[in-house]
């Protein structure tokens, strides 16, 4: 046995403080305690070079002081920010982080879920597939604390943080709208059992009402991860509802509206308008520097982790709804609207 370990009492000795306020600085628990005292512990901590014992720690409190993250696809932008503030804001209050990526697939979904409860993580915070509603209801129930976040399912169940999507695609639509264009054309996923993405065509739908314009059922263009979109975009722009913008919303489907509008030559904004939701990465760079509407993935996985930690140590299973605001960023894709295309 190593007679020199430094033990808990030597940094509350060290500091000044009893040995239960040394805990709960270490614990990450600051409600009552002074700056000069927090200075004065993590002062003793760093020169007598104290290493806490986690192992024993959670076997005297059943806490492990770790977070369950489970993500869809780890390697996009909004997700890699989303990580960091997550991360940034559980290490100031004393916690690790387990990450999974599901890639979309709701079977990985459901193991790395079964996984970290038998990890005996303190909570779960989670971008879901929306296919395991029911089983992420009973973790929250039964096991440990959930927050949802990035995509909001109809039947989620569990606090949530997400981007002000309705409100952000009002913004949006009623900007473009503003430039004189009346044939706006949606392009989404299906919405259906999304709250997220209803809410956005509820903002572009709410944007056409404000200004006593009808939505053209014809001009609403679907496009899925499977098969992209369910229509050509350059021939929508030769029908007789030709939109004089098109309204991309997510990343994937403005990269592919982009591509097929360039392949044909037609000439953005010159022709046709395009704004996007979501934040390409390095997009003021294209040839044609794409006006969007800007979401905060950091602060959206920031607020996240102050949800879940929150109810980890209340211990009350309250299913806040915390919306984040965006930002449109106005860039060159947006013009006012041209009365015909020639292709």
């Amino acid at each position: 046995m190593n007679k020199n370990k430094v033990r808990l009492v030597d940094v509350a000795t060290k500091a000044g403080v009893s040995k239960s306020t040394a805990s709960q600085f270490l614990n990450g628990r600051f409600d009552f305690m002074s700056l000069d005292t927090r200075l004065r512990l993590q002062k003793a901590v760093e020169e007598l070079n104290y290493v806490p014992n986690n192992i024993a720690r959670s076997l005297k409190t059943n806490k492990t002081r770790t977070l369950g993250v489970i993500v869809r696809d780890i390697a996009s932008y909004y997700t890699s920010q989303a990580i960091r503030g997550m991360d940034d804001y559980c290490k100031k209050h004393g916690y690790d982080l387990f990450i999974y990526n599901s890639d979309f697939d709701p079977a990985t979904e459901k193991s790395a879920l079964t996984t970290l409860c038998q990890l005996n993580v303190d909570g779960v915070i989670i971008a879901s597939c929306g296919n395991n509603a029911k089983l992420i209801e009973d973790i929250s129930n039964n096991t440990v604390p959930v927050v949802q976040f990035q995509l909001e399912h109809d039947d989620c169940d569990t606090g949530i943080v997400v981007a002000d999507y309705k409100r952000s695609s009002f913004e949006a639509t009623e900007y473009l709208i503003e430039l004189g264009h009346k044939n706006i054309c949606f392009v989404t996923q299906q919405f259906e059992t999304v709250k997220s993405r209803h809410e956005k065509y509820q903002g572009f739908v709410d944007a056409h009402n404000k200004h006593n314009l009808p939505v053209k059922e014809e001009l609403i263009l679907h496009w899925s991860r499977t098969k992209g979109l369910a229509a050509s975009p350059v021939e929508l722009l030769k029908s007789e509802l030709a939109p004089t913008a098109f309204f991309t919303q997510q990343i994937a489907i403005t990269v592919d509206v982009l591509k097929a509008l360039e392949q044909a030559n037609i000439n953005i904004p010159g022709d046709v308008s395009l704004l996007g939701f979501e934040e390409i990465p390095m997009a003021e760079f294209f040839r044609v520097p794409v006006t969007v509407v800007r979401q905060q993935p950091y602060e959206i996985g920031s607020e996240a982790a102050s949800m879940l930690l929150n109810k980890i140590k209340s211990g009350k299973a309250f299913n806040t709804r915390t919306l984040v605001p965006c930002e449109l960023v106005l860039r060159e894709s947006c013009s006012t609207a041209k009365s015909t295309i020639q292709l």
